[in-house]
């Protein structure tokens, strides 16, 4: 806003009442202080802006990194059980006498220790 010019008058100064000129003065001054008061406090609130921009993404990103970990750990556990059963089904099929007999031991040993 321009706040060169006198409000409610043109100032001419021969013809100006000096209570009316010490009245637009003040008023003047009010109204540049109120302005520089306003610039300062739409910086601080920018500031304030970008600096929760800046957390907001932040903390976006790290989100996203963890889903993207998590979405990797359940895969590589889903390769692993399905390492792991190809695996026992491998050494099922090579040695069944043996693994049943193991399982039959191991039972009777669990049941021993229950009871």
């Amino acid at each position: 806003m321009d706040r060169n010019t006198p409000m409610g008058s043109n100032r001419t100064g021969s013809d100006t009442n000096p209570v009316n000129a010490k009245v637009e003065d003040v008023a003047q001054t009010a109204h540049q202080t109120t302005d520089r008061i306003a610039d300062k406090a739409a910086a601080e609130i920018d500031r304030a802006s970008d600096t929760s921009h800046r957390v907001i993404n932040k903390a976006a990103g790290a989100a996203s990194s963890a889903a993207d970990w998590a979405a990797t750990a359940a895969d590589q556990a889903s390769e692993m059980q399905t390492r792991v059963t190809d695996a026992a089904s491998a050494s099922i099929r090579e040695r069944p006498l043996t693994i049943v007999a193991g399982a039959l031991v191991i039972g009777y040993l669990i049941g021993r220790i229950g009871s």
